[in-house]
């Protein structure tokens, strides 16, 4: 996935966040509609959490340290599990809390009615904007994939965050509009406040969602199968001194930056400069076959049938 694309999504959402933020503040001061305060904090929080996208994402960028000899690119997974937290305890606990202060104490919205209706309008065109662009970025690199199977399987956190978090929002503005605008109907606050816990349990179901992805990246996944199968067939394509795997292990460093490990086997007799040729050779043919496979440790050892046995369950155990 391009850093660039997802940079584009990201800014796009910060640049209608903190529009739709300022607006729903002024709505909120006007009117007291505790579903515009709501949405207002999820704004102000959606923002914050932009900044964040972008920071870790600079981050990510630092040059490797002997103290990090990998370098950082798992800051890019760092910063937005930093993000549903916020959006979390932010967005969510802040939204369910008001949502029940408000049905336990409504008041009806007195003053500026149109002005919630007109704002939370207003909010929808630009949150669909932002919802869009990301969308569009998506589109350039998910393929044939649901954005269900998308989201699950980028490793690049940037555009599912984003997604999800627009989606979210697009969600709580019409909660909040039917909330308003059913307590400027009846003039019973308690919509509004029904229309605040509904936002409230969206954003912590997207933030808990949001959590045990980014968890996942944080803990380490390798490859995906077809980038496997694609390092597996690069390996395997020297008949003449690899004899096969034994096994191998993959690790995302990062988003765009994959480690590749394996002990391949090679005939006994071959000579030490034809082993090591042929192990630049593969790496080669890996590198193109999968461009993100940066850092690459290959071992030539000799195949024996009961090694290759216990390695094989090791890493099942291990998984």
């Amino acid at each position: 996935m391009s850093a660039e694309g997802g940079t584009r999504a990201i800014i796009a959402a910060l640049t209608a966040n903190l529009g739709i933020a300022l607006t729903k503040l002024v709505a909120w001061l006007l009117t007291g509609s505790s579903s515009m305060l709501a949405e207002s904090i999820h704004s102000v929080a959606d923002s914050g959490n932009q900044l964040l996208l972008l920071i870790g994402g600079r981050r990510a960028k630092k040059p490797a340290t002997p103290e990090h000899p990998f370098g950082y690119g798992r800051e890019r997974y760092i910063y937005a599990f930093i993000v549903s937290i916020v959006l979390f305890s932010v967005g969510g606990l802040f939204a369910l809390y008001e949502g029940y202060h408000k049905i336990r104490h409504p008041e009806a919205i007195e003053s500026w009615q149109w002005v919630p209706v007109t704002v939370l309008v207003i909010a929808i065109c630009l949150e669909g904007y932002s919802f869009m662009t990301a969308m569009r970025e998506t589109n350039k690199t998910r393929g044939s994939a649901s954005l269900i199977r998308f989201i699950r399987r980028a490793k690049a956190p940037e555009l599912p965050v984003v997604l999800l978090e627009d989606t979210a929002a697009l969600l709580g503005l019409v909660f909040a509009l039917f909330g308003v605008v059913l307590t400027l109907f009846t003039d019973n606050g308690v919509w509004d406040g029904i229309g605040t816990l509904a936002i409230g349990l969206l954003l912590v179901v997207v933030a808990v969602f949001l959590a045990m992805e980014t968890q996942s990246l944080l803990l380490g996944e390798g490859a995906n199968p077809e980038d496997l199968q694609r390092i597996e067939t690069a390996i395997r394509s020297d008949r003449d001194t690899v004899e096969g795997i034994i096994h191998m292990k993959t690790l995302y460093l990062g988003p765009e930056e994959l480690l590749v490990a394996a002990k391949i086997a090679v005939h006994h007799d071959d000579t030490a400069a034809k082993v090591a040729d042929a192990i630049d050779a593969a790496e080669s043919r890996i590198r193109e076959a999968v461009p993100i496979a940066r850092v690459i440790y290959l071992e030539p050892d000799i195949y024996h049938a009961s090694k290759a046995k216990a390695l094989s369950e090791d890493h099942g155990a291990a998984h």
